[in-house]
């Protein structure tokens, strides 16, 4: 009795290791693939909050995303029977770096993005706004020289040797006289928690002179904030849950019609893409096929593309067979002048 209770043990256990095995093949196991797909197309009222504007909105103004997934074994195969799923190379993707590298840099894109979508709705709203720097943004480290102390992607440089840094040319000015070697105390804010860490400057080739200066080995951006000189007009973000810099031009529409009298959409339900400059130029993006997917889903009428991508957009369009309007643009304006051949709903 005690030899079969002693087989039936190994071959539950084997029936686990091999279960174990399985999961981890399908499930767990990396691969060098990604997957993207349609993402979603999302409100941009709840995400922007203009003081004292005019939040009248019948309908909507959409931003679309495309949903991006580190590919495992199952996701590839389902990816198959997906018509609309895309299978690549990470390392294309990436370009090199890592996945903590890539997400700090869609979070800098995407508040570079805000900054520009304010700038250009107090621009076409004719609003006076200046520009306050607040922060250095880390959105990636160099691989030679590496940084020398306990910095990372994603952190924010608040100040060095007890300096202030609220952008890059204070930081310059801190480095100045310093060589590669010496240390220098770094107050960073780390997932909203305030440190100190001391870092080593290393060598840094500067590209435009040739010359070597002491660095920090790190790749930085300067986060802003765009001050209207009216508080009254002044734009507050909400939690956008999204990175990258392609939801400008829809910011911006949405600013505006906060900033202006009246409902622009018209009770219409208005999707889009596109980058934006302060000056109000709409710049290509990334993956518009997969946006046209997410608009179309949710019953966008009216999908804004920049012109650069709509060829794309249309196959996409026509494949789906989608009834949304395709309206490429190059500038805000074009947009504005658009909208304005709508008629109320």
């Amino acid at each position: 009795m005690s030899d079969m209770r002693r087989k039936s043990g190994m071959r539950t256990t084997l029936y686990i290791a091999l279960l174990a095995i399985v999961v981890y093949v399908l499930v767990y196991m990396p691969t060098p693939y990604i997957i993207t797909q349609p993402g979603s197309a999302e409100a941009v009222k709840p995400m922007v909050e203009v003081k004292n504007g005019d939040e009248q909105e019948e309908g909507e103004f959409l931003m679309t995303t495309v949903s991006a997934s580190y590919a495992n074994l199952s996701l590839l195969f389902l990816s198959v029977f997906n018509n609309h799923a895309e299978i690549g190379k990470k390392a294309e993707r990436l370009h090199g770096k890592s996945k903590d590298e890539y997400s700090a840099e869609q979070v800098f894109y995407m508040s570079d993005s805000q900054s520009s979508a304010m700038e250009a709705a107090y621009e076409q709203a004719g609003i006076q706004y200046s520009i306050v720097p607040e922060h250095i943004f880390v959105f990636g480290l160099s691989k030679d020289p590496a940084p020398q102390g306990d910095i990372e992607a994603g952190d924010k440089i608040l100040s060095v040797n007890g300096v202030p840094t609220p952008d890059h040319t204070v930081l310059s000015k801190e480095l100045e006289g310093k060589k590669a070697g010496d240390s220098i105390e770094m107050q960073l804010n780390r997932n909203g928690e305030t440190i100190t860490r001391e870092v080593t400057l290393v060598p840094i080739k500067d590209t435009n002179t040739g010359k070597t200066r002491a660095g920090l080995g790190v790749m930085i951006g300067t986060i802003q904030k765009v001050k209207s000189e009216d508080p009254a007009h002044q734009i507050v973000f909400k939690d956008t849950r999204v990175g990258g810099p392609s939801a400008g031009l829809m910011f911006t529409l949405e600013i505006y019609n906060q900033l202006t009298p009246g409902d622009l959409t018209k009770g219409h339900i208005i999707a889009g893409t596109g980058t934006i400059t302060k000056e109000g130029i709409v710049g290509p993006i990334g993956g518009v096929v997969h946006k046209i997917v997410a608009a179309d889903r949710e019953n966008a009428e009216i999908f804004f593309v920049p012109r650069d991508n709509y060829e794309d957009a249309k196959k996409k369009a026509d494949s789906i067979k989608t009834e949304m309007k395709l309206v490429p643009v190059d500038t805000v304006e074009d947009a504005l002048e658009y909208i304005d051949t709508l008629s109320e709903k």
